[in-house]
């Protein structure tokens, strides 16, 4: 299968590390001209320069806005008015315990994990469906099924992206754009990394020995044993953005190693 995106606008907000930026690598490789984005010039600039150092040819634009905010999604469509491909990647994770989380935070990760996609969405899909073609693309998780008791706050928003993806896949039904939700199980994304290695240094152990731990003691049920890479992520990304994936739509895509103990 050759997947091409010629001539496709594709956008990937909170694209300049992890797995957002393993999707935008994955679409400029296979053509399309590809907004970053992030919410500081600096890491926008150098995540443009990560992907042309690996393809000199892609056709790339940065724009840096904070999507988690009005005035961030106000600045960016000003700059790119329509897209055909729109991957809503943006979000952020912590580690805390139900009881400690506030309303303030409850509301940060819902503006940041949740709003942004939807004010992103409600403001790209329409412009497809008068071109007839388009691809809305969510990021949840195997959290948004399976709700991590350290992270109850950030299952909640992927189990939202869930509900928007499948109810915006009904409204757009017949259109010629589709939309589905992708859910990566462990993953070792910057993000990821970052947080083991923090773990790792206090409880000096090696990065790889507390990724193996992880798996074991956190989620045990996992097939392949190990964190997934950003690239597998991003495969299946670039794979549902493809004209290939036209029959694929409404769906919720696992990438999550077999995590999920469930056959549908």
């Amino acid at each position: 299968m050759k997947i091409e995106l010629n001539n496709k606008l594709a956008i990937v907000s909170g694209s300049t590390a992890g797995i957002g930026l393993a999707i935008a690598r994955g679409l400029a490789q296979a053509g399309a001209e590809v907004v970053v984005n992030g919410r500081s010039q600096e890491r926008v600039n150098h995540a443009l320069a990560a992907i042309l150092d690996e393809f000199p040819a892609a056709r790339l634009r940065g724009i840096a806005a904070d999507l988690g905010t009005v005035e961030g999604i106000a600045q960016l469509t000003a700059a790119v008015p329509a897209a055909d491909i729109l991957v809503n990647n943006l979000g952020i994770f912590e580690a805390k315990g139900f009881f400690d989380i506030s309303d303030d935070e409850w509301q940060r990760f819902f503006d940041i994990n949740v709003m942004s996609a939807v004010r992103l969405s409600r403001y790209y899909a329409p412009k497809m469906v008068t071109q007839g073609w388009g691809r809305v693309l969510f990021l949840s998780s195997e959290s948004g099924l399976q709700i991590p008791v350290e992270m109850v706050h950030y299952g909640m928003t992927k189990t939202a992206l869930l509900a928007v993806s499948r109810g915006l896949a009904e409204t757009l039904a017949g259109t010629g754009v589709t939309v589905n939700a992708v859910l990566p199980g462990p993953t070792r994304s910057e993000g990821v990394g970052d947080f083991f290695q923090g773990l790792a240094k206090e409880q000096g152990v090696t990065v790889e020995q507390l990724e193996s731990d992880f798996i074991a003691q956190h989620r045990p049920s996992s097939l392949i044993k190990r964190l997934a890479t950003v690239e597998e992520v991003a495969n299946m990304v670039v794979y549902l953005a493809s004209q290939q994936a036209s029959a694929t739509t409404g769906a919720s895509v696992r990438v999550d190693g077999g995590v999920v103990r469930s056959i549908a």
